[in-house]
C-alpha cells in the first residue's frame, strides 16, 4: 500500500476523533478498575472529616510557621536550582544526549527522587533540595529551550561573523526571552510549594509531615488548619514572591537549610550506593547474562507489567474525567456565563482544587474511600480538570470582547459560542496534561493503590534498590512513550501550542 502524503495522514486525526479515542479508552478501561470502597462507612468518616474542618484549631498546630516557611526555603531553594541547572542545559537541548538526560530527570517523580537520595543522603535538608531540583532541571531545560527558539532571531543575525556561541546567546537570544523565562519561574515556583509540601508525607519537616501526622491521630481541626495555611500560601505567592525580592528569599532559603541538623550517613554510602546497591544483584559479581534473565524476567512480569497496567488504567480513566470537569467546569470563571459572584465562587473553587496537590488530594480521598484506585482517579481528575478548567476560562475572557453585541448569556453563550471556540486549546491542554497525570499515577502508589509505585515503595522498603531502579526505568519509559503519543497527536490534529498552556501545563 502506497504511504499516504503528511498532509492527509494528519487529517485522518480529527479533533472528534481524538476525544472518541480518549472516551473510548477510559470505558474499555472502566471494567479493569477497582472502584470499590474499602471503607466500612464512607458516609461517616465523610461526616467526622468535615466535621473536623468547619472547625478549624489552630491551637493545636505547634510550630506551624516553622513548617510553613520550610516548605516555601525547600520550594525556592529547589526551584532556583533547577533553573539555573536548566538554563545551562537549554541552548544545548537540540544535542540527542541532552534532551534524553532531560527526559530521564523529569520523568521521576519529586518523590521517587526522594525516597532513592534518602538511600545516600538520609532525611537531610540536601534531600528535599535535589528532590525537586532534578526533575525541575530537565522540565525548566525544555520549556527554556522552547522559550529560546521563539525569540526574534533578528539580534542575532546582525552580530558580526565569527562571534562565538556563547556571546550570541548572552547578549542576543536571552534577554528576549527573560520576561517569559521569569513568567515561567514563577509558575514553577508554585508547583515547587506544592512538591514541596508533599515531601513531607516521606519524613521532610513541610506542611505535609503535619497533615499526615493529623490525619494518623484523627486530628481533623489541625488537619483543617494546615490545609488552609496552604491553600493561603499558594493563593497568595504572586504577593509575597516578587522578582526584585527573589535573592533575598533564595539567601534566607539557603541559610535556613543549612542550619538543620540530620542524622550524618556511614562514610562511603554514596559509593555504596552507586557501585553495589543499584547494580542488580547477579552482577555484583561479574558478568552473567543468563542470571541477570533469571532475576530480571519475574521482575517483569510480576511487578513492573502489572504495575504498568494499572498505572495506564488510572491515568485513562482520570484523564477523561479531567476533560469532563475542565469542558464542564470552565465557564464558571466566565462573567457573561454565571454571574460576577459566580465567577468569584467558581475562581475560588478552581484554585483551592488546583492548589492541592494530587498525592495530597488521593490522601484525604483515601480516608473516605478506603484503598483502591478511586481515590486516585478523583484526585487527578479534580486538580487536572480545576488547572484546564482556568486556563480554558482565560481564555473564553479574551474571546468575549470579539463577539457580536447582541451574544447570547448564560449557557447558551457557553454552548454556542464558547465551547466550539474552545474545541482546540481544550484537546491540545488535554494532552499536555496528559503525561503529568501518567506521571503522578505512578507515584500514587506510595498510598498503597497497585500502580508502579507501589512496588517502587516496596522494594525501597526492603532496600533492594537494584529492583526500584529497573522499576523506575520501566515508569521513565513509560512517560517518554506517552509524552511522544501526545505530541504526535497534537501534530496530526494541526493542534496550535499557545505558549501560555505549553508553559502551564508542563
Amino acid at each position: 500500500m502506497p504511504r499516504l502524503p503528511r498532509s492527509t495522514q494528519a487529517e485522518r486525526w480529527t479533533r472528534p476523533r481524538v476525544l472518541t479515542l480518549f472516551l473510548a479508552l477510559a470505558l474499555l478501561a472502566l471494567p479493569f478498575a477497582d472502584l470499590s470502597l474499602g471503607s466500612h462507612d464512607a458516609g461517616a468518616a465523610l461526616a467526622r472529616m468535615l466535621s473536623g474542618f468547619v472547625r478549624p484549631d489552630f491551637t493545636a498546630v505547634e510550630q506551624i510557621g516553622r513548617a510553613i516557611w520550610l516548605t516555601v526555603a525547600f520550594a525556592v531553594a529547589g526551584v532556583a536550582a533547577g533553573a539555573s541547572a536548566g538554563l545551562v542545559l537549554a541552548p544545548f537541548y537540540h544535542l540527542r544526549g541532552v534532551r534524553w538526560l532531560c527526559i530521564a530527570l523529569r520523568s521521576v517523580h519529586e518523590l521517587f527522587w526522594a525516597l532513592m537520595l534518602m538511600q545516600v543522603m538520609g532525611i537531610a535538608p540536601m534531600t528535599g533540595v535535589l528532590a525537586i531540583a532534578l526533575p525541575y532541571a530537565g522540565i525548566f531545560a525544555k520549556v527554556f529551550s522552547e522559550q529560546l527558539d521563539e525569540a526574534d532571531p533578528r539580534p542575532a543575525q546582525v552580530l558580526p561573523k565569527g562571534t562565538d556561541a556563547l556571546s550570541r546567546f548572552l547578549y542576543a537570544r536571552a534577554p528576549l526571552a527573560l520576561a517569559v523565562m521569569k513568567h515561567y519561574t514563577l509558575y514553577r515556583l508554585e508547583c515547587g510549594m506544592r512538591a514541596s509540601a508533599v515531601l513531607g508525607f516521606v519524613g521532610l519537616p513541610t506542611l505535609g509531615f503535619q497533615l499526615d501526622s493529623f490525619f494518623r491521630l484523627g486530628d481533623y481541626g489541625a488537619a483543617s488548619a494546615i490545609m488552609i495555611c496552604y491553600v493561603v500560601l499558594i493563593a497568595s505567592i504572586r504577593l509575597w514572591m516578587r522578582p526584585v525580592l527573589a535573592p533575598l528569599w533564595l539567601l534566607a532559603s539557603v541559610v535556613t537549610l543549612t542550619l538543620i541538623q540530620s542524622p550524618p550517613m556511614g562514610s562511603g554510602a554514596l559509593m555504596r550506593f552507586l557501585t553495589q546497591d543499584i547494580v542488580p544483584a547477579p552482577l555484583r559479581d561479574g558478568w552473567d547474562g543468563a542470571a541477570l534473565w533469571d532475576w530480571l524476567r519475574p521482575l517483569l512480569l510480576s511487578e513492573a507489567l502489572p504495575g504498568i497496567i494499572a498505572t495506564v488504567l488510572v491515568a485513562q480513566i482520570a484523564l477523561a474525567l479531567t476533560g469532563a470537569l475542565a469542558f464542564a467546569g470552565f465557564g464558571l470563571i466566565v462573567p457573561r456565563v454565571t454571574s460576577r459572584f459566580g465567577r468569584m465562587v467558581g475562581h475560588l473553587g478552581l484554585v483551592i482544587l488546583r492548589s492541592f496537590p494530587e498525592y495530597m488530594l488521593a490522601y484525604l480521598f483515601l480516608q473516605i474511600f478506603g484503598p483502591s484506585m478511586l481515590p486516585a482517579i478523583l484526585a487527578l481528575a479534580l486538580h487536572n480538570g480545576a488547572i484546564i478548567a482556568h486556563l480554558l476560562g482565560r481564555e473564553g475572557e479574551e474571546i468575549l470582547p470579539g463577539l457580536r453585541r447582541d451574544a447570547p448569556r448564560g449557557l447558551t453563550l457557553w454552548g454556542w459560542e464558547l465551547a466550539p471556540r474552545l474545541s482546540g486549546p481544550f484537546i491540545a491542554l488535554c494532552l499536555y496534561r496528559w503525561e503529568i497525570i501518567l506521571r503522578e499515577t505512578a507515584v500514587m502508589g506510595l498510598l498503597g493503590i497497585a500502580t508502579l509505585g507501589f512496588y517502587i515503595d516496596s522494594a525501597l522498603a526492603e532496600l533492594r534498590l537494584d529492583r526500584a531502579l529497573v522499576l523506575l526505568i520501566a515508569t521513565g519509559l513509560l512517560t517518554a512513550a506517552v509524552d511522544r503519543i501526545s505530541r504526535g497527536l497534537r501534530r496530526r490534529t494541526s493542534l496550535g501550542e499557545p505558549r501560555r498552556y505549553r508553559d502551564e501545563c508542563c
